[in-house]
């Protein structure tokens, strides 16, 4: 039975291109992967989409039908998304691959915090795996690293499902600060330190959720990935295939 791979990050975190990537990777060395997308709201995708959800529901018509602006629009929109997990998922048994490459909505919260994603992602398959990207600018103030560890953790959560932390659009920061957020992901004693340099309130919230996510297990070390420059990307096929598949490769027909 082949892997769900779900790419779940804040909006502009690099969901989709790291979903071409990936599929590009998996082409290059003969796995098969399938794409499949679940955002409503997308104009262009910059890979084909094998699986759409737009064949389903489209934001433009929902906007019509229940007179609702985008924001609400695309709320009723995630509902019904799910509502046809089970004809998705038909589809998806029709193909045989590897992997099925998930791109979530660019608004993670519209695919995070509903129920409605919970039980489509369990009617999806119960092989699956989330890569929470972590925004590179975002992740380079120690509050902001918190947040999105927070995030992580939440989706985590949320879904019940392993899930392995990117820090995405790697190559935009320098190397100092590159190094800087792994050993921040590593090492909570150096993540506080950094906190308490900053403001009171900042500071006192930043490292209430640090023993939050320390206390629940949650710690895991970050790897930096590029679809610029094509590095983790193979860390993240690695991932899956030792979560599911005790670290063999996927064979090649």
């Amino acid at each position: 039975m082949a892997v769900n791979l779900y790419f779940v990050g804040t909006a502009g975190s690099g969901k989709t291109t790291l979903t071409k990537t990936f599929k590009d990777w998996m082409d290059q060395h003969g796995y098969q992967a399938v794409t499949v997308n679940l955002d409503p709201g997308v104009d262009e995708l910059p890979y084909t989409v094998d699986i759409d959800v737009r064949d389903w529901v489209s934001l433009p018509e929902v906007m019509a039908e229940h007179e609702l602006g985008p924001n609400g629009a695309q709320i009723v929109s995630a509902d019904m998304v799910a509502m046809n997990a089970k004809e998705i998922r038909e589809v998806m048994e029709g193909f045989e691959c590897h992997y099925f490459l998930i791109d979530t909505p660019g608004q993670m919260e519209l695919f995070t915090f509903r129920q409605a994603s919970r039980e489509m992602v369990s009617t999806l398959g119960d092989k699956s795996l989330i890569t929470f990207l972590f925004d590179p600018v975002l992740s380079k103030q120690p509050s902001g690293f918190v947040s999105l560890m927070t995030l992580a953790a939440t989706t985590q959560f949320r879904f019940d499902v392993p899930y392995f932390p990117v820090l995405s659009k790697a190559d935009i920061l320098t190397k100092e600060e590159l190094e800087q957020i792994k050993t921040w992901s590593m090492d909570f004693w150096r993540l506080d330190t950094a906190l308490r340099e900053r403001a009171t309130m900042e500071k006192q919230v930043g490292i209430e959720l640090i023993k939050s996510i320390q206390n629940m297990g949650l710690q895991r070390g970050i790897t930096p990935v590029s679809s610029h420059e094509m590095f983790g990307i193979e860390d993240i096929y690695t991932a899956v295939q030792d979560a599911f598949f005790g670290g063999e490769d996927l064979t090649v027909d």
